[in-house]
């Protein structure tokens, strides 16, 4: 009989995350010697991560932290809801962001070659992945700059963590029209702070489909110019930020209610899960 107590059990599954029946066989087949173990967990996990590498991670949440002058925004993606709201994987998602933060790191990666600990952010998360039992992945990663941030996190379910999350940057005095910034940012999905930002083949790709529309459509040849800059206003309106009906007052823009408050918005960003 191997020689462990039902505290020791209790304590390395508590550590590790495991299951009953496998922390007690690893134990048993390391004669109690506890650190041996954990070796067996693991390696059954990092072979366990190997068939799971094909799965879909669709659930995880958003984490974010910040500095004087940059905001670090990760998602950390898992198999399952369950998995995303456990206490070791929250844990996991505030070190791994802390790690970035502490690096520098603007992509994926660059964040999975950061240091952590002894290792590295991917050892980090396949480590962790062995110990819960799902596919875990470091999904998205940004880094934003600035003089001002805003960092909101919106549940999407009680019992979850961030789903969705944004940042923006700006400068100005008016904390709480920036809340509020950020908070429609969260809900109608901009691309580009302003029309400006967005790529001439982007602009010029849907011009041709607003006029093959219009034209499919029978206008008058004559109105057609005008029909075609109002269906670019309806687009520039889906994707930039300034261009956007403000979400509280459809009656003004965000560029509108940027400047009344005294805002200059100089980035952001958006994150939600599985999308």
């Amino acid at each position: 009989m191997a020689d462990f107590s039902l505290d020791d059990l209790k304590a390395l599954r508590e550590q590790l995350g495991t299951g009953m029946v496998e922390t007690k066989n690893a134990l048993v087949e390391a004669g109690g010697d506890k650190e041996k173990a954990v070796e067996l967990l693991r390696i059954r996990g990092a072979k366990s991560n190997a068939k799971r590498a094909d799965r879909s991670t669709s659930e995880g949440l958003i984490a974010t932290v910040h500095s004087a002058t940059a905001v670090t925004m990760i998602e950390l993606a898992s198999e399952t809801d369950f998995v995303a709201k456990n206490e070791k994987f929250v844990a996991l998602a505030e070190a791994v962001v802390q790690a970035l933060a502490d690096s520098g790191a603007e992509t994926v990666d660059q964040g999975l070659a950061a240091k952590a600990g002894s290792g590295t952010v991917a050892s980090l998360i396949e480590e962790q992945a062995a110990t819960l039992g799902e596919k875990l992945e470091l999904r998205q990663l940004v880094r934003l700059t600035g003089d001002k941030f805003e960092i909101y996190l919106h549940r999407t379910s009680k019992d979850l963590p961030p789903q969705i999350g944004v940042v923006l940057a700006y400068t100005g005095d008016d904390a709480e029209t920036a809340r509020s910034i950020a908070q429609h940012i969260s809900f109608a999905n901009p691309e580009y702070v302003s029309k400006d930002e967005i790529p001439a083949d982007a602009v010029a790709n849907e011009r041709r489909i607003v006029e093959e529309i219009s034209r499919g459509e029978g206008k008058p040849e004559a109105a057609l110019p005008k029909i075609i800059e109002g269906r670019l206003g309806a687009f520039y309106k889906q994707v930039a930020l300034l261009e956007q009906d403000y979400a509280k007052d459809n009656k003004l823009t965000v560029a509108k209610v940027a400047i009344d408050a005294g805002l200059t918005i100089t980035g952001f960003a958006r994150f939600k899960v599985g999308a």
